[in-house]
């Protein structure tokens, strides 16, 4: 029932910064913990960043943290990921997630209820 598009992904080059969104039909994520997760070519995919439904609480991945910022605007119906300074090895699908009032210090992709089908980021140099 909650369909996620994510938009904002791009080329920039090391220490840019670049804005993802994620766009939420309907209004049913507001009671939804959003998540960003990433998967590099090759790779699994791993946990970047988390937010509760309220917006009061964030989570990080220790190798993002202090330089991603997520946010929400549930009016908006509306999940955010700012980077900055970002990384060569930040080169990924970014893909963010939704799970019903779920926990954001434990959030895995296993546990989420619904996907976005990703944004590319492609950091060069």
């Amino acid at each position: 029932q909650v369909q996620l598009v994510e938009s904002g992904g791009g080329l920039v080059q090391a220490g840019g910064s670049l804005r993802l969104s994620c766009a939420a039909a309907g209004r049913s994520p507001n009671y939804y913990s959003m998540g960003w997760f990433r998967q590099a070519p090759g790779e699994k995919r791993e946990f970047v960043a988390a937010i509760s439904w309220s917006g009061g609480s964030t989570y990080y991945a220790t190798s993002v943290k202090g330089r991603f910022t997520i946010s929400r605007d549930n009016d908006k119906n509306t999940a955010f990921l700012q980077m900055n300074s970002l990384k060569p090895e930040d080169t990924a699908v970014y893909y963010c997630a939704a799970d019903y009032l779920g926990p954001i210090m434990t959030m895995k992709e296993d546990g989420m209820d619904y996907w976005g089908k990703g944004t590319l980021v492609t950091v060069s140099s």
